[in-house]
């Protein structure tokens, strides 16, 4: 009998091949081949080829000492991801981001996950926390998974979360806003609201920062306007 498509090589390249974008894509700088290897758990001879096929379609690219990053075709690709979302949302994260000192992203609901679609680093500030498009995290846990889940009812959460999730999202609800601390990033803080729209995707605008002299409140009261602006830009 044939091979099922789950089995067949052609598709476990492919799956390995998407796997690396994933990775890359959840690391806080670049990685080399080694790592790369280590994480998909294959040989380094494996993990080369595949690097080498997404390098020559600018999805990855190598640096002079070899370690990889995703390629600027990654951009153009998450560009056309809800392409009206993230066309209306990005001044409003730049505004944030150049405001507060603090990154701030657009997070979707994927699955069981909280997926990063755009993300606005500030100008001027000193230091600011990286949050990379295409990052991804489970979305019981952080700000944005929270303010996510308290636009969905509890049966359509994931089956394994935090026991203390439902009192995180109920607060959520009753305040506007939802807070993590040292729950993704270590050290790191954010602040998330809900971005409640009609025909789109659950999503959630947030910011992420390691200290602030804002309270969380403030913050949250920030983001709502930006939410609002988005929300009104979409659904008139």
């Amino acid at each position: 009998m044939p091979e099922t498509p789950s089995a067949s090589p052609a598709s476990q390249t492919l799956s390995r091949g998407i796997r690396i974008l994933e990775v890359l894509a959840d690391a806080r700088g670049p990685l080399t081949i080694d790592e790369i290897a280590t994480r998909l758990g294959v040989h380094r001879s494996i993990a080369y080829r595949l690097l080498r096929t997404l390098e020559d379609h600018g999805l990855v690219t190598r640096d002079a000492a070899g370690a990889v990053s995703l390629g600027a075709r990654m951009a153009a690709l998450a560009a056309g991801v809800a392409h009206d979302l993230q066309a209306e949302a990005l001044p409003e994260l730049t505004a944030i981001a150049n405001e507060l000192g603090m990154t701030c992203f657009l997070a979707v609901l994927d699955g069981a996950e909280c997926i990063t679609l755009a993300s606005v680093e500030p100008r001027h500030a000193v230091a600011s926390v990286a949050q990379r498009p295409g990052a991804r995290h489970p979305i019981t846990v952080g700000a944005p998974g929270k303010a996510i889940l308290a636009q969905l009812p509890s049966a359509e959460w994931p089956a394994e979360a935090p026991a203390s999730l439902p009192a995180d999202v109920e607060a959520t609800r009753i305040r506007g806003y939802a807070t993590s601390h040292d729950e993704v990033i270590p050290m790191v803080q954010s602040v998330a609201v809900p971005l409640v729209l009609r025909s789109q995707r659950l999503a959630a605008i947030a910011v992420v920062h390691v200290a602030t002299d804002l309270d969380d409140a403030q913050i949250a009261a920030r983001l709502h306007r930006s939410a609002a602006v988005i929300r009104e830009a979409l659904d008139g």
